[in-house]
């Protein structure tokens, strides 16, 4: 039965018919704001939730890991310094968003007693993909280093969303990774470098290569793999296809198709202390 669904999602999938497409065919393939009709209200409100609890949850903020401006993080103990922490990593395709309009997912796992960290990270066109991948271990480094002074010193999982997910395959051998969760990601960086949102990004051949999840050896580490089951094709099959890869390479880790969700309502199962990504967070730590 999953193989089927696997099958299905291959077959609407762009890449395998990508030579024939049109331009305008191939932005669509990767354009989340416009694939979901109400984009714009769902991002408003998240930005809305994330700037009200920003400002009340008990937290340190803006602080420097790096020289860049973007080079900041925001953390928000929990009431033990050793609390297991998520660290997350923002979406955007590395050219847009900022680590202040995702405060509002702090409230899933603080129910359960978590310490959350969400790092900034500079954006394209000012730095190039290569310089973005390479700061998220700065800030891990700088948590590992100073986050104890913060109320922070507990086990670390990495997760995020769209671009961030890529930046959480990029990064999960970091030492003071534990565990990671992967949400609504793309994997293989080759189509992107085809669309318009190469304008910013500039990839070249070499990024290309080595800064594909799907073109890279497998990382051991356990990582949970998500996506929503209405979002993009060729999202959905980034995410079976580098969950095959890592099931290949005997990498633990689940799959996780969150039924009905697109790509910007997934984040609810995170953001609820009830959500199936909370409770797929709290179980890498088993």
């Amino acid at each position: 039965m999953v193989e089927n669904a696997h099958s299905t999602v291959r077959s609407l999938a762009p890449r395998a018919r990508w030579s024939e497409l049109s331009q305008a065919e191939r932005d669509a393939a990767y354009d989340n704001n416009a694939a979901v009709k109400n984009s714009a209200a769902l991002i408003a409100a998240r930005n809305e939730a994330s700037g009200r609890l920003r400002g009340t949850l008990k937290s340190h903020l803006d602080l420097p890991y790096g020289e860049r401006a973007n080079n900041k993080i925001d953390l928000y103990p929990a009431t033990r310094p050793d609390a297991p922490c998520l660290v997350f990593l923002h979406g955007g395709y590395w050219q847009r968003n900022s680590r202040e309009l995702f405060a509002m997912l702090v409230e899933g796992v603080a129910a359960h007693g978590w310490s959350v960290a969400i790092p900034g990270y500079s954006l394209a066109p000012e730095v190039s993909l290569t310089d973005i991948v390479a700061e998220i271990p700065r800030a891990l480094d700088w948590l590992a280093a100073h986050g104890a002074s913060y109320g922070v010193a507990g086990r670390v999982v990495l997760s995020g969303w769209s671009a961030g997910a890529h930046l959480v395959a990029m990064a999960l051998g970091h030492p003071r990774v534990h565990a990671g969760l992967a949400i609504s990601g793309v994997y293989d960086l080759a189509p992107i470098r085809d669309t318009g949102l190469n304008n910013a990004l500039k990839l070249t051949d070499e990024e290309i290569a080595a800064l594909s999840p799907l073109r890279l050896s497998v990382t051991p580490k356990r990582l949970e793999i998500a996506y929503g089951t209405s979002e993009l094709p060729a999202l959905m099959c980034d995410s079976i296809d580098f969950h095959d890869k890592r099931m290949a390479a005997q990498a633990p880790g689940k799959l996780i198709p969150v039924e009905g969700a697109d790509h910007f309502t997934i984040l609810e199962a995170l953001r609820r202390p009830d959500g199936v990504l909370v409770d797929a967070i709290r179980r890498l730590l088993n």
